[in-house]
């Protein structure tokens, strides 16, 4: 398993951004939440992945863009679980909800844990 996230695994589609706020199914684990959808995705990539973090709770542009570099990169780590373990193809949107910064050893271990709790999830549907 590579640890990359290429330009088309990434989530960019506005159609497929609003489809997900629309009918996408969450899981949750404090201070992350993901937002997912079961659909179709162009380029034989199994899952296309987006990261946003709250203006409302972060005015600074800098702080935003650390926090969706720390997501960004602790998903890109632990990937994995999900491509190994399922077959279908998905949307995915990170949410962070905390209101303090974050470090890598917070993000990190909660990420293993919302990504091994979705693949629950994928599995009792």
């Amino acid at each position: 398993m590579r640890y990359a996230f290429p330009k088309k695994e990434k989530l960019k589609s506005k159609k497929l951004i609003d489809l997900l706020f629309e009918e996408g199914k969450s899981v949750s684990v404090y201070p992350i939440k993901l937002i997912y959808l079961r659909t179709a995705l162009p380029e034989n990539v199994r899952i296309q992945a987006g990261v946003t973090v709250s203006k409302k709770n972060f005015k600074s542009a800098v702080r935003r863009n650390r926090i969706k570099r720390l997501l960004r990169e602790s998903y890109r780590l632990n990937k994995g679980q999900v491509f190994n373990n399922s077959d279908d193809t998905f949307a995915f949107l990170f949410l962070y909800l905390g209101k303090e910064m974050p470090n890598f050893g917070e993000i990190a271990p909660k990420m293993v844990e919302l990504l091994h709790k979705f693949l629950v999830k994928e599995k009792t549907h």
